[in-house]
């Protein structure tokens, strides 16, 4: 049984997350403000015995320390989600990525350094690759942001300082860290309040009315299933070979968001029409979008076997089925 802090841990990943640790017989400390994620999300194991679940937020000091005290290992999901928080609250965007990231790895550094075994998994995010024009991205791939009078473009940036404050503590002072990459991570749970597309595509044909696309519906995305990304962060952290690395995390199907609204609108038998949108009515006159994000897996492959289990179709399945059964498809 390994003593574990999950922060973020109310959230969509951070609650699935949970879920697996206690089913593998952990101690699990969950910390979540809740300003994105919902106490909801652990209805199914608030009453676990071994579940402690605190309400705060990791942008103080003292609770920080409090927290990661005696703890085995710490995920780090606690961050900034979605495009439409970003577009709308770019300030908070940055803090609440990057402050709480230096909090927890200066007091894990202490805790490293007076010889106490641990280890961090640090949860990035693929916008940090901004508009990078190859087909498919690999870990070593150049970082190109757009302009910073885009505010699109300061959650890569701020991601990115994360994994440049987590690789330098590994350089210079060995703290057991890996960094996942997520890429589009969906699956029951998930909201759409904050832009994410699926949920919110399912939600729309559910209750037949129309499935709105941005811009031409061209841009390419792959969609990963929650419960397939949570098994590849749980085998990573038992990975020594994974230590101190940089690791795409997701699916390399690729769809483009017009090819996912036409398959959710398939697979839920819907009469729901495809309506678009341009990105100055979605958000604002100066968003920036990345056309292409497709992640290159052979460094995940290579340090664990292949995680991803579910397909595209069994995904949207998943969703449609978490929705119907939730009831969010009313109205």
């Amino acid at each position: 049984m390994s003593r574990v802090l999950v922060t973020g841990g109310a959230g969509f990943i951070g609650s699935h997350l949970t879920e697996a640790l206690l089913a593998r017989g952990d101690q699990v400390t969950v910390v979540d403000d809740t300003s994105t994620g919902s106490l909801a999300n652990l209805d199914s194991v608030r009453d676990n015995p071994q579940l402690t679940l605190v309400e705060g937020d990791v942008q103080e000091p003292q609770l920080v320390e409090q927290l990661v005290e005696g703890q085995d290992e710490v995920y780090h999901l606690a961050a900034a989600v979605g495009v439409a928080l970003i577009a709308r609250q770019p300030i908070e965007t940055i803090q609440r990525n990057i402050y709480p990231t230096q909090l927890i790895l200066a007091a894990l550094k202490e805790r490293h350094q007076q010889g106490e075994d641990l280890k961090v998994f640090l949860a990035s995010t693929s916008e940090v690759y901004g508009k990078n024009p190859k087909e498919s991205w690999c870990e070593e791939d150049d970082l190109v942001l757009g302009a910073t009078t885009r505010p699109r473009w300061s959650y890569g940036a701020s991601k990115a300082i994360d994994e440049f404050l987590a690789l330098a503590c590994w350089r210079q002072f060995q703290l057991p860290v890996i960094i996942g990459r997520f890429f589009n991570v969906v699956g029951p749970r998930q909201s759409g309040a904050y832009g994410m597309v699926l949920p919110r595509f399912v939600t729309a044909a559910l209750a037949n009315q129309p499935l709105t696309v941005h811009d031409d519906g061209q841009q390419v995305r792959c969609f990963a299933h929650v419960d397939d990304v949570v098994s590849a962060v749980l085998a990573l952290m038992h990975s020594s070979d994974a230590l101190g690395q940089v690791i795409n995390i997701g699916s390399d199907e690729p769809i483009s968001i017009l090819g996912l609204a036409e398959r959710v609108v398939e697979l839920s038998g819907s009469g729901s029409q495809i309506d678009f949108q341009s990105y100055t009515d979605a958000y604002d006159s100066d968003f920036e979008d990345i056309r292409r994000r497709v992640p290159q897996l052979g460094r995940l492959r290579g340090l664990i076997p292949d995680p991803i289990k579910h397909d595209l179709d069994a995904i949207i399945r998943d969703v449609i089925q978490y929705q119907q059964q939730a009831g969010l498809a009313q109205g």
